[in-house]
């Protein structure tokens, strides 16, 4: 079994966007509920084609990518060490939240934010050392994607290439979409998430998300509040 651990942003499971979320995914990642039926006029079973890779990880925005923990470290080290660095950090501010496509991807997207921009840098370089070294076919499929020069530099140094100068805080809402569907889905898209969109997103928790083998649906398994004392 090699499980895996991620840390990300979510919003609250209680709140109306990570509901219109997992509805839209088919699936939440916080209680493992399904949801049937179509959704803004797409049929379910289409939409799921659709949507695959994204309903496995769960709604969510990466700040830690998903990990192998490092030999001799456990779950409840990690927690303790995000307790620990929520305790540390105060709220983010992402500001209204807007549908768009990143590189096919439908996804919901934030201003540059440079407090966004060094938050996620701290997180990275803080788990790190809870990262056990990236086995040389990961790391040969990472770097098969056409990536850039500075990226393979942090694939090599961080086990993941969008860190640092090259994240992108980004909400993933579909897999890679044929230019023949995508602006349907995005106008389904927004039919669906703009009563979820009115207000600004607060960056104000990290949270715990668990892969328990290669493949396995990602399970959000505990929140840590920000600016909340260990």
């Amino acid at each position: 079994m090699t499980e895996r651990f991620a840390i990300y942003y979510a919003p609250a499971a209680t709140s109306h966007l990570w509901e219109r979320a997992a509805t839209w995914l088919g699936r939440d990642s916080n209680d493992g509920d399904m949801f049937d039926g179509p959704v803004a006029g797409i049929d379910r079973d289409r939409l799921l084609n659709l949507t695959q890779s994204a309903c496995r990880y769960g709604f969510h925005a990466t700040l830690k990518p998903p990990m192998v923990l490092v030999d001799g470290a456990t779950e409840a080290d990690l927690r303790a060490e995000i307790t620990k660095f929520a305790g540390e950090h105060d709220p983010v501010d992402l500001g209204r939240p807007k549908l768009a496509s990143l590189d096919g991807f439908l996804a919901l997207l934030v201003d540059d934010n440079d407090n966004l921009q060094d938050f996620a840098a701290h997180v990275v370089e803080r788990f790190d050392v809870f990262r056990a070294p990236m086995s040389a076919k990961d790391r040969a499929a990472r770097a098969s994607r056409n990536l850039s020069a500075r990226q393979i530099e942090l694939l090599d140094a961080y086990g993941y290439p969008y860190v640092f100068d090259e994240f992108r805080f980004h909400m993933t809402l579909s897999d890679r979409l044929a230019e023949a569907e995508a602006g349907e889905i995005a106008r389904a898209a927004t039919t669906w998430f703009t009563p979820a969109l009115d207000e600004p997103l607060l960056l104000d928790r990290l949270v715990l998300y668990h892969e328990p083998d290669a493949g396995k649906p990602f399970s959000r398994v505990a929140d840590f509040k920000l600016g909340s004392p260990p």
